[in-house]
């Protein structure tokens, strides 16, 4: 069973992908990257995480529209690939690379303080 969720989750990230960049047109909708897709044991739902490049504007707005064309790609999901049952999704902003980026800066500042 194990193998057949990690094919699942392989094979949603890239389809959600390819649905993002080629058949979504909402004009609210920044430069987003799929990161990762993790779906429960039972394959009832999937939890997509992605992160937006930009300012926390442009993150809102994104958040927004992909949010707003969750049931959409779900309908494409369907259309492209036959499962017995299609998750639900569920989007969810991975920020790490933020957290991480401003620690090491923070981190830079420490070492650069001159000792007395």
């Amino acid at each position: 069973m194990r193998y057949r969720r990690l094919k699942l989750q392989d094979l949603l990230r890239e389809e959600i992908s390819s649905i993002i960049q080629r058949d979504l047109k909402d004009p609210g909708l920044g430069l987003i990257t799929i990161l990762d897709v993790r779906v429960s044991e039972d394959l009832r739902s999937a939890k997509v995480l992605y992160s937006v490049y930009g300012e926390k504007e442009e993150k809102k707005k994104t958040d927004a529209a992909i949010n707003r064309s969750r049931g959409y790609i779900k309908f494409l999901l369907g259309q492209r690939l036959k499962l017995k049952f299609m998750p639900d999704i569920h989007f969810v902003t991975e920020d790490t690379y933020e957290r991480i980026e401003k620690i090491e800066e923070i981190l830079k500042r420490v070492s650069h303080v001159p000792e007395d």
